[in-house]
């Protein structure tokens, strides 16, 4: 095993990759004030933005379901990597190399498994990259420049052959030290029948599959021969860092764009993908071998942050097989918060053939036209229906009601009732019916548990807007009353402590930990005073919230220093004087608090009849009695 990574490196890491860049790899930030950003939380659904990062302090916190922490826990969580990997990761994108406490620099084959897995795969694509210009490769070459891709659009993609031996791939990363373990882990490999490891790709074309932080983690390989006897489409299997129901073909190359633009092109393969994105449609991705699903949902979601104008276009082909996944991603329509809609080319022709056929402008006017995906369902059930008969189009109501009933909108839903009226053919005095008909499904289905009470939100053109779910239940501990002005009055001064320390060092420092009225707020007085005092952050301020991070007692501790860190201070102009105003409110309040108690002890010791702890305890309150007296008079001067 590797040793402990070295202290001075790990912070060398935090200083030099920011934060905001690490998760805007993952999801869409927008200003949220005081130098603050904001965007949908990656680790749980939800409707409004309730995680916010903190570029000058390094740390992210969800005030939905209360996760946090700075970069490197970030990419912990969203990534499922150990602490050495993600520092490991960061290093290398930063250029830094890293010592290790027991000894030199660290050896490649020491590294966590999910580097490894993914180095590997970055030299694999390398590797098929530059075989794409071998002579063997031709068949290669001419398929791509038959669908109308030339060189530069094949390095664009990273697009590579594989060669047609049996192990030309397998050499080459062992060659470079990857071991056979990590080879057949990767899934480039596979174990051939006499137990050696061999190339899983052989004599095709190779797209490779890069997750939305840019990282290769799988290929997809298009048959090329005839003499080939496996599937048209072969992708990676499942491995500890390809999970096809997780990753979307291009989306590395469309985020940006998604998030810009709030409109994402859902097309079906690699070929698409290419064509839209060469044809200026950059916001085009896929999925790979897979159905598009719940996962594929959430990607997007983190993306278009879910405000009113958002789109999602699907773009199937007009046949049979096109038509089943429009509708199943009609099934999950309701989770988009998103308008949905769905488009399809003139002659059932895919992105990429149209391309080919009628130039780049016509992939861009196909996905303006846009038809409802609601609308598409409801057309496709309706013409499966013999509309001439009575039955006909009884039996087409009973099936497209319940498609209406689940759109959340009340009045988006009515709309769509009568536009159902239509299609079946009703007239105008029969509407009614059909309206009533579709409001008795939705009120039978909130009753049953099958959908929830309209929420009154919009979705202009498509179903209603996603309710956000219940957020998650706050970490186990003491209350928190915020409402409570001493409490409220503390939790600024740690704020203050935690994130403009220069504004209350020294004398925050001087404030005992029974200053502080909330367990919670104890506790992070607790570790800051254990990380060596506000002081401390007068110098590094990095540094400092990371050591009071670490001196935390336990998790819940943590989220809470955390939380305060990146919590806006509630005040526009934060300055010495309102500084001030903080740590004389909390310490006014502690000596009032310590008056009570010394009142009621003489009250006590007096009935006992004590003349000599009754003098002490009158001497104790007259000085806390004039201290208190010159902390409403002077204010601050007289901590």
């Amino acid at each position: 095993m590797a040793g402990r990574i070295n202290d001075e490196d790990v912070k060398a890491v935090r200083d030099a990759v920011p934060i905001d860049a690490v998760v805007s790899e993952y999801l869409q930030l927008r200003n949220a004030g005081g130098g603050n950003l904001k965007g949908l939380c990656p680790f749980h659904d939800e409707k409004s933005p309730s995680f916010q990062v903190s570029p000058s302090k390094g740390l992210f916190h969800c005030f939905g379901c209360q996760e946090g922490g700075d970069t490197i826990t970030f990419v912990m969580k969203i990534d499922h990597l150990s602490f050495s990997e993600v520092v490991e990761r960061l290093a290398a994108k930063a250029g830094i190399t890293l010592r290790y406490e027991e000894g030199g620099y660290n050896p490649s084959h020491q590294r966590g498994e999910r580097i490894r897995l993914i180095e590997a795969h970055q030299a694999a694509a390398q590797f098929y990259a530059e075989q794409l210009g071998s002579a063997e490769a031709e068949v290669g070459r001419r398929f791509l420049a038959e669908r109308g891709f030339d060189q530069s659009a094949a390095e664009h993609f990273g697009v590579g052959y594989s060669p047609a031996g049996w192990d030309h791939l397998t050499r080459y990363l062992r060659g470079k030290g990857f071991s056979d373990k990590e080879l057949i882990t990767s899934g480039l490999a596979q174990e051939s029948r006499g137990g050696r490891p061999i190339d899983r790709f052989r004599g095709r074309l190779m797209w490779p599959i890069k997750d939305i932080g840019g990282e290769v983690v799988g290929f997809g390989a298009r048959r090329l021969r005839e003499d080939d006897n496996g599937p048209k489409y072969l992708n990676t299997p499942e491995t500890p860092v390809y999970h096809k129901s997780q990753v979307l073909y291009g989306i590395d190359l469309a985020k940006k764009d998604i998030a810009k633009s709030s409109r994402a092109v859902v097309v079906e393969g690699y070929t698409d993908v290419m064509a839209c994105h060469l044809a200026g449609v950059t916001t085009a991705i896929a999925t790979c071998g897979t159905a598009f699903g719940t996962e594929h949902i959430k990607i997007l979601r983190r993306l278009l942050m879910d405000n009113g104008s958002a789109r999602v276009i699907f773009t199937f082909d007009g046949d049979s097989a096109g038509q089943k996944a429009a509708l199943r991603a009609f099934e999950d329509d309701q989770k988009f918060a998103a308008e949905t809609y769905i488009a399809i080319a003139p002659d059932n022709m895919d992105p990429c053939d149209l391309r080919l056929a009628k130039g780049e402008e016509s992939v861009r006017e196909l996905v303006e036209p846009r038809v409802p995906l609601f609308e598409f369902a409801l057309r496709h059930i309706v013409s499966r229906y013999d509309l001439e008969t009575p039955a006909g189009r009884a039996a087409a109501l009973d099936e497209a009601a319940p498609v209406v009933a689940r759109v959340k909108n009340v009045a988006l839903r009515h709309a769509v009732a009568v536009q159902l009226a239509g299609m079946l053919g009703y007239g105008v005095m029969d509407q009614q019916e059909v309206v009533k008909r579709v409001a008795t499904v939705a009120r039978w289905a909130r009753e049953h548990g099958g959908e929830r009470a309209p929420s009154g939100g919009s979705r202009r053109g498509g179903t209603a807007t996603a309710e956000a779910p219940a957020r998650p239940a706050a970490p186990a501990g003491p209350a928190l009353h915020l409402r409570n002005p001493a409490q409220m009055t503390e939790r600024e001064l740690l704020k203050l402590a935690l994130q403009r320390p220069e504004l209350v060092s020294p004398a925050f420092d001087a404030y005992g930990v029974d200053e502080f009225t909330a367990p919670a707020y104890a506790a992070v007085r607790q570790a800051i005073a254990d990380a060596g005092g506000a002081e401390e952050g007068t110098r590094d301020s990095m540094a400092y919230l990371t050591a009071v991070r670490e001196a935390a007692p336990d998790d819940r501790v943590r989220a809470m220093v955390t939380e305060l860190a990146v919590e806006a201070i509630h005040r526009r102009v934060v300055d010495e004087i309102y500084a001030g105003e903080q740590l004389v409110r909390v310490r006014l309040r502690a000596v009032q608090r310590r008056v009570r108690e010394l009142q009621g002890a003489f009250t006590r010791v007096s009935a006992q009849g004590d003349p000599a702890r009754t003098t002490e305890i009158q001497n104790d309150l007259w000085v806390l009695e004039q201290y208190g007296r010159a902390l409403q008079q002077e204010g601050a001067a007289a901590l």
